[in-house]
């Protein structure tokens, strides 16, 4: 996969502004653990490589178990997620699929049991912040770390 270009170099001033609505969110009251989790399943959802190469070494480094990120594209499936954590994984993915259908009444219940209405917003900007990366990150095809190297091996 060639990457087409690089976003964040044609267009500083959009980084710029992308980077300043991402610090808002890195300071919401929101553990930086439960984000992590929130990024990595839109970045499972988007299919974005670059996205998911970050935030799950971002994981690790936050002390994420490699149990609890194996099985997060399953996370309905195990009892390894928190009420709450799970509540946020449900509304990642009522968001990200929103061009499919809308967001429902019992996500959004579900959510408001665990979270106040200010850490609603800031959840879900947080989940349109990294839909917004997925989208330019997979759209220029920004190749993850791994890949460059590799590439410059194999040169």
């Amino acid at each position: 996969m060639t990457q087409r270009l690089n976003a964040f170099q044609t267009a500083p001033e959009a980084y710029k502004a992308m980077l300043g609505l991402q610090e808002y969110v890195n300071q919401s009251q929101i553990e930086h653990g439960l984000l992590e989790l929130v990024k990595i399943r839109a970045s499972q959802i988007n299919r974005c490589a670059y996205c998911l190469h970050m935030h799950i070494a971002d994981a690790r480094k936050a002390g994420e178990t490699e149990a609890r990120i194996n099985l997060l594209s399953a996370w309905e499936e195990s009892e390894l997620y928190a009420p709450r954590e799970r509540a946020a994984l449900r509304w990642t993915e009522e968001l990200t699929h929103v061009a499919d259908r809308s967001p429902s009444d019992e996500a959004f219940a579900e959510l408001r049991e665990h979270f106040s209405e200010k850490d609603c917003v800031d959840l879900s900007v947080a989940i349109g912040m990294i839909n917004l990366w997925n989208r330019i990150n997979c759209g220029f095809r920004t190749r993850h770390p791994q890949d460059r190297r590799r590439e410059a091996a194999a040169a």
